[in-house]
């Protein structure tokens, strides 16, 4: 019994110290997965605590069941839009992407550990994939706003490219311990039966879970669970025929949170604490069952492995998938550098470990060491490095707080927080002055908080600065109203990023530049905005797109419910310095 609550003390203890660290990385600005490894690393046996834990067959099993919540909590947080804008070039990149990474750094790793072929490609297949749990966790905590087509291109790459791995790696060890297995038919066979299972489960489970949702009325807390639970039995399901579970958890996730039902909020809030445990477990987990001393032994090795993927490898797979689509090239340099690595090279480096390939614990600790310096490199220079390469959109005025009220199965209304900004519309204004305009006609205060008390509000009271006030509106207008709760410092930044004159898509290249004396060419005087940006871009704009027109820059504003372009900017170019007579 002492030994039993012994065991729970240390583990709660250590919970309890992960999550405590997380203030601290916060500040640090380093990844929190970091966090959790190192007090995993410092309870091991090498570490202050001195636990003894080897078991690679329970730390796989934890690592599968982790990821498992993980992808269906990301695909839960995935809009359908993203498909609309990146599904394409996320497939490409999760399937020929991964290819030619595995191609290159397997070459490379081949030649540099002067080892057999397939052992260098089956480490290339290990950390061939980009990782859900890290791709999700350090995007939303980065602090910068990215475009749409960047946002939803990682995200759906990291959550799809799995069973390209998955594939590779299986069809490397059966190289290497059953070549007389190793035909190309029969890897094909395997890919397939990955996807398209993967598929059809994840669609068939996410349509059923959706459909119990908008049924079933439960506990708030129990929503999530039944979600949780309902996804493990799809992931375990999937993988006993032979697919992706991965996959096939991330799409159910999906067509989960793009249905609506009174549980999505309780869900998608009780959910991220499971997500966090999974996240914190997985991570201890590994950190215990890592040997310090031989990291550092690999060192050298990991980081010139990782030179290469970072640097020649993922760019190159990036590069050649998305060169057919609208990418600029600064959006492809960003994509290439948050190729992140974490739990799932980890975890796919156990497979060697447990079919006995020769090399395989060297194996196992380079691609530990690699996905250190892939998150100590890449995971604490994400915000940097979205502003250097200029692919930062400004902030966007958004709602404190946001809730959605179900009075019936099928009417609901939006109750949101705004807090008065110094220099803002909202400041020194009425309350209710804010609903005039007609798009917010149906808006109504619902409270006043000043100094943490509710204010009466009286014809003449004027909001303040601090101010927080509520609203009920009978659709999601949080952005839109938010607006006039914003500095007007935070309206000069936009101007500056997008430019000063608001213009609409249908507008003609030959109006614009009659009302502004533009210089513009003349045979693009009848064509409107809008079919320039689509003739770069495709139908799938985003917010963020540039043009450039003779020196004058058109950017994309602001989008509709539907997708489509409702407000382009021109910035003038910047004007020569007056030079002055002798």
């Amino acid at each position: 019994m002492e030994s039993m609550n012994l065991m729970f003390l240390i583990f709660a203890f250590l919970f309890f110290i992960s999550i405590v660290a997380t203030r601290l990385s916060a500040h640090l600005g380093m990844p929190l997965l970091l966090v959790f490894l190192g007090v995993g690393m410092l309870a091991g046996e090498e570490g202050i605590g001195g636990i003894q834990f080897s078991n690679f067959l329970a730390a796989n099993m934890v690592g599968q069941l982790a990821l498992a919540i993980i992808l269906l909590d990301g695909g839960l947080r995935t809009s359908t839009a993203s498909f609309r804008i990146s599904l394409k070039p996320a497939v490409v990149l999760a399937s020929w992407g991964v290819l030619a990474t595995v191609l290159v750094l397997g070459a490379f790793a081949t030649y540099f550990f002067d080892v057999n072929w397939r052992l260098g490609f089956l480490m290339a297949a290990i950390v061939g994939s980009t990782d859900a749990a890290a791709v999700f966790s350090l995007l939303r905590s980065s602090g910068v706003r990215l475009n749409s087509r960047i946002l939803s291109t990682l995200e759906l790459e990291s959550g799809a490219n799995d069973p390209m791995a998955i594939f590779l790696v299986t069809a490397t060890i059966t190289m290497l311990n059953q070549p007389e297995n190793a035909g190309a038919f029969s890897f094909i066979v395997m890919l397939l039966q990955q996807l398209l299972l993967g598929l059809l489960f994840g669609w068939g489970a996410g349509k059923g879970l959706a459909w119990l949702l908008q049924r079933i009325i439960l506990a708030e807390g129990l929503y999530a669970l039944l979600i949780a639970s309902g996804g493990l039995m799809l992931f375990a399901f999937t993988n006993l025929f032979g697919g992706s579970g991965f996959l096939a958890a991330y799409l159910a996730g999906i067509l989960i949170g793009n249905s609506r039902s009174r549980a999505n909020e309780p869900l998608l809030n009780v959910m991220d604490g499971l997500a966090w445990l999974a996240q914190a477990s997985m991570f201890l987990v590994l950190g215990l069952l890592v040997t310090p001393s031989r990291l550092f032994e690999q060192g050298f090795d990991a980081i010139v492995i990782a030179g290469c993927l970072i640097l020649v490898a993922r760019p190159i797979a990036v590069f050649s998938s998305l060169i057919w689509f609208p990418y600029s090239k600064r959006e492809m340099a960003y994509i290439s550098w948050v190729g992140l690595r974490g739990a799932v090279p980890i975890t796919l480096a156990m497979m060697p470990l447990m079919e006995g390939i020769p090399n395989s614990r060297l194996i196992f600790d380079v691609i530990f060491s690699v996905v250190i310096v892939s998150l100590l490199i890449q995971g604490t220079t994400i915000g940097f490095m979205a502003r250097k390469l200029k692919v930062v959109l400004p902030p966007q005025p958004e709602p404190l707080f946001s809730d959605e009220i179900w009075l019936t199965e099928k009417l609901t209304l939006q109750l949101q927080a705004f807090r008065v900004a110094e220099y803002s519309k909202a400041e020194r204004s009425h309350p209710y002055a804010l609903t005039r305009l007609k798009q917010f006609a149906n808006a109504r205060l619902f409270a006043l908080i000043r100094d943490g008390a509710i204010m009466k509000v009286g014809m003449n009271t004027q909001m303040r600065k601090g101010d927080v006030a509520w609203y009920v509106f009978p659709e999601d207008r949080g952005n839109e109203f938010a607006e006039q709760f914003a500095s007007n410092k935070q309206s000069e930044s936009e101007q500056e990023f997008y430019g000063e004159i608001e213009v609409k898509p249908y507008v003609r290249i030959g109006e614009l530049a009659k009302a502004h004396q533009l210089n513009l060419r003349e045979e693009d005087a009848d064509r409107t905005l809008g079919e320039l940006f689509r003739e770069r871009f495709g139908d799938v704009p985003v917010a963020g797109d540039k043009l450039d027109l003779d020196g004058y820059e058109i950017t994309i504003k602001e989008l509709d419910e539907r997708g489509y372009m409702k407000w382009l900017a021109l910035k003038m170019p910047p004007k020569p310095p007056a030079v002055e007579a002798l």
